[in-house]
């Protein structure tokens, strides 16, 4: 059997399940009494897991010497940008009716709005040059590019963080796990992947 293939149905499993089950409670009106905000914090919590998951795939590429977690790595990435597109999209429509100028406004007066807009900016140019096409094109540059998914994530974590109001403990655990992903990377810098890798990377 082709060794890639759990791993891609792991990855769509991640993307799919959490997706179907928020359907799902949307057209059962099992919500709760505010059903914008679910959604918000939903999508927006899975945005955070499955961008960890993302970079997780890095430490356990070095970790294990498998080249699976590589290659289903831009899968993720995409599936993380979908979420957070999804976690955009709710909050454009439901909390600011599509309006530009009210965005605008958050963004001045609400720091926690720049830090979640800023990492949706971030990782747009990344999920549009996440094919092959676009590596080869970019080259060198590509890799560099796709670095914005640090500071990205630090954003979103922190995003998160100062919108909860009281219970801190999930975003200080998704900001802990961001760190000890991140403290590994540093400490593996000496040892980057090869460039064949990153081209086989799907």
């Amino acid at each position: 059997m082709n060794r890639l293939l759990p791993w891609r149905v792991a990855v769509w499993a991640l993307g799919v399940i959490p997706l179907t089950f928020a359907v799902k409670w949307t057209l059962q009106g099992r919500l709760g009494p505010n059903p914008v905000e679910f959604l918000e914090h939903y999508t927006g919590d899975w945005t955070l897991r499955l961008l960890l998951t993302t970079l997780t795939m890095t430490p356990l590429r070095k970790l294990t010497r498998l080249t699976e977690p590589i290659r289903v790595r831009r899968l993720l990435g995409l599936w993380t940008y979908a979420f957070l597109c999804l976690h955009f999209s709710i909050y454009l429509a439901f909390d600011l009716g599509f309006s530009v100028v009210q965005l605008g406004a958050d963004l001045v007066r609400r720091t926690y709005i720049t830090l979640g807009f800023t990492a949706w900016a971030m990782l747009l140019p990344l999920a549009i040059t996440s094919t092959t096409a676009w590596q080869r094109r970019l080259k060198r540059r590509w890799i560099t590019l796709h670095q914005l998914i640090y500071p990205a994530a630090i954003f979103g974590a922190i995003h998160y963080l100062w919108l909860v109001k009281a219970d801190t403990r999930a975003p200080l655990i998704y900001l802990a796990i961001l760190l000890g992903l991140l403290a590994f990377r540093v400490a593996a810098a000496g040892a980057p992947f090869r460039a064949d890798e990153v081209r086989r990377a799907d």
